[in-house]
């Protein structure tokens, strides 16, 4: 087997040149290193990072108690398994998410996993067990997970390959205020995209449905954010006719919307609560699914069929505990809540000079642009986002975007000052590639 040739500086740009002179676009950003909500490129350009690596770098780059924390357990030992013992990260871990954890009761359990996906299957996994239903709903717009089973719920076209998927998944309505799928504005809603849940539910039969999947916000297919009492509604509804309730919190937990987890702004216990991304603040892969003491129970007498290798591991637990304290200690939910706040002034007088921007929508510092035609909901073509996407690489930011939106998602440590700068760079980006 021919040895893999080294990434040197070099190299990079020598694949660069080939892919521009082949008349192939410039390839993804190239890191060479990364510090608060800043990564350097092999270059030496300075982008801000306003997407969190994937969403999920919440306490930033370089982020030194974790990175201790990482190096720690590093030196004292690597692989255990929960199936075999248990060790102190493991305990601290459970102990510190049964403080966090919006589920109820003293007995609310933990299942350690390495990925949003997987906590998610999982998830799905003891609901059938402990209900003996097969069916579940999601939205028509929503983001689970790459796994088979995970993208057959999601409401999202990476799916359209792998079908058909996983069968008895039942869609419902989505919270999309700015496109409501129901006819309605916000002065004349009621939430009609949550009593959607009961329209499906007494079609499909309850006693057929083992749970709802729900994200806390939806992320990937357009930062959603649902009207204030949805997810009372959506609660009740669930208890009514004995259905579960899985908030997925993968993208939307620790912080991220200016709570621990973004049902937390309504106050509402689920059943099953999942979470990845910033679990460990994005340094190593790690995910967990939180149970209610009532799920707990059920498996006193019965056996849980989940588990893998790498479940629990130490290093993972280690960066999961540094990263929740992280957050405790530098006050980073409450600094996401404060910034949000102050988001909210700057992106209405932001929207207001760009008639291109049909809505700004976000809680904390999970956001998304949504641009169209000006006067008009019609999104943008393609071959202007591509303008948008190239001017805000010129403009040194990293931002993810998709169709027409244009995602904001920093690390919950940026500062004020990093903020209005970024934010006056995305201006300049979007003035310079669609005018001002």
């Amino acid at each position: 087997m021919q040895a893999t040739e080294p990434l040197t500086h070099d190299r990079v740009l020598a694949e660069r040149a080939r892919y521009v002179s082949a008349g192939v676009s410039t390839p993804r950003l190239v890191v060479a290193s990364a510090d608060g909500a800043r990564v350097t490129d092999v270059d030496g350009r300075v982008f801000v990072d306003f997407a969190g690596g994937i969403g999920c770098q919440n306490t930033g780059h370089r982020f030194a108690p974790v990175v201790d924390a990482v190096h720690r357990q590093v030196d004292e030992y690597l692989h255990q398994c929960f199936m075999v013992g248990i060790y102190e990260p493991y305990v601290d871990t459970c102990r510190l998410l049964a403080e966090l954890s919006p589920c109820a009761g003293a007995q609310q359990k933990s299942i350690l996993v390495n990925s949003g996906a997987e906590a998610n299957e999982n998830a799905v996994k003891i609901a059938r067990l402990v209900t003996g239903r097969k069916k579940i709903v999601a939205r028509n717009r929503s983001y689970h997970g790459a796994t088979l089973a995970m993208l057959s719920l999601s409401g999202d076209p990476r799916r359209d390959p792998f079908e058909p998927g996983l069968p008895g998944v039942v869609r419902m309505g989505d919270p999309y205020c700015f496109r409501c799928p129901f006819g309605k504005e916000p002065t004349s809603c009621a939430h009609e995209c949550a009593q959607d849940l009961e329209t499906v539910l007494l079609r499909e039969g309850p006693d057929t449905v083992a749970a709802v999947i729900l994200e806390g916000i939806v992320g990937a297919n357009g930062v959603f954010t649902p009207p204030a009492g949805y997810w009372k509604k959506i609660r009740a509804i669930c208890d009514r006719h004995g259905v579960l309730l899985i908030a997925d919190e993968v993208l939307s937990g620790f912080g991220r919307t200016g709570r621990w987890f973004a049902v937390d702004h309504d106050g509402v216990t689920p059943d099953l609560l999942t979470m990845a991304k910033g679990i460990t603040g994005g340094y190593v892969p790690g995910g967990a699914v939180i149970v209610t003491d009532r799920i707990a129970r059920h498996f006193d007498q019965n056996v849980l069929v989940c588990g893998l290798t790498s479940y629990a591991h130490p290093l993972v637990c280690e960066a999961i505990v540094a990263a929740i304290e992280s957050y405790r200690d530098e006050g980073l939910v409450d600094r996401a809540a404060a910034s949000g706040r102050q988001l909210t002034a700057k992106f209405a007088d932001f929207a207001r000079k760009r008639p291109y921007i049909g809505e700004i929508r976000g809680l904390g510092l999970l956001w998304a642009f949504e641009l169209c035609a000006p006067g008009t909901r019609d999104p943008l073509p393609s071959g202007t986002m591509a303008k948008v996407a190239a001017a805000l690489r010129r403009n040194h930011l990293h931002m993810h975007k998709r169709d027409n939106l244009v995602y904001f998602a920093p690390p919950l440590v940026i500062t004020d000052a990093e903020l209005d700068e970024a934010i006056a760079a995305v201006g300049a980006a979007f003035d310079e590639a669609l005018g001002s």
